[in-house]
């Protein structure tokens, strides 16, 4: 005996109500708190890159950003590096090799620990720090004319508020002098 006319509707139905359910799921993982935050970091940093090769440094890729954003002023460790980049240390081996090779970094024997090597910024590292810190600037410009400048200064300071509250690895916030006092 074959399938009623019935039955196709049926399957139909529960066909199109499963896809319906997982669509909803879908919809829910692509849209939650850490996939958001994710795809913001993401288009950040991009818009970052971009404006650093518009700039003429075109071999800086998105990844070597996260080395800049970790290594600091002073002599670093490449576990360090890797361990706050939330890479593997072969990563970062990988991208600070590149980056020497490109003369933004050297890597050096530690003082302290003949085993370990230290990585510092070159001259030419230095003078890409500042075109990052002014690329920074023009994405922020960027995001505050389609966010708007105070939206984007909450937001900011909002994730600024969770990531201490939350108590998690992060840098050091820098801290706001008020009005009216000299910069040191």
């Amino acid at each position: 005996m074959g399938p009623t006319p019935a039955q196709p509707m049926l399957e139909d139905q529960v066909n199109k109500s499963a896809q319906e359910g997982h669509r909803d799921v879908a919809l829910q993982l692509s849209s939650n708190l850490a996939r958001l935050l994710r795809e913001f970091s993401r288009d950040y940093e991009r818009r970052i890159a971009d404006a650093l090769t518009e700039r003429g440094y075109v071999n800086i890729r998105p990844v070597h950003l996260a080395v800049f954003a970790n290594l600091g002023l002073g002599a670093v460790r490449v576990t360090e590096l890797a361990d706050k980049a939330q890479v593997t240390q072969q990563a970062m081996g990988k991208m600070l090799k590149e980056l020497e090779r490109l003369g933004y970094v050297t890597r050096g024997v530690d003082r302290g620990d003949k085993r370990a090597r230290d990585v510092r910024l070159t001259e030419r590292g230095y003078v890409l720090l500042e075109e990052s810190l002014s690329s920074v600037e023009q994405v922020r410009g960027y995001y505050a004319s389609k966010m708007g400048r105070l939206h984007l200064e909450e937001l900011e300071a909002r994730l600024q508020e969770a990531v201490l509250k939350l108590e998690l690895d992060y840098r050091p916030m820098p801290t706001k002098k008020p009005e009216g006092s000299q910069q040191d």
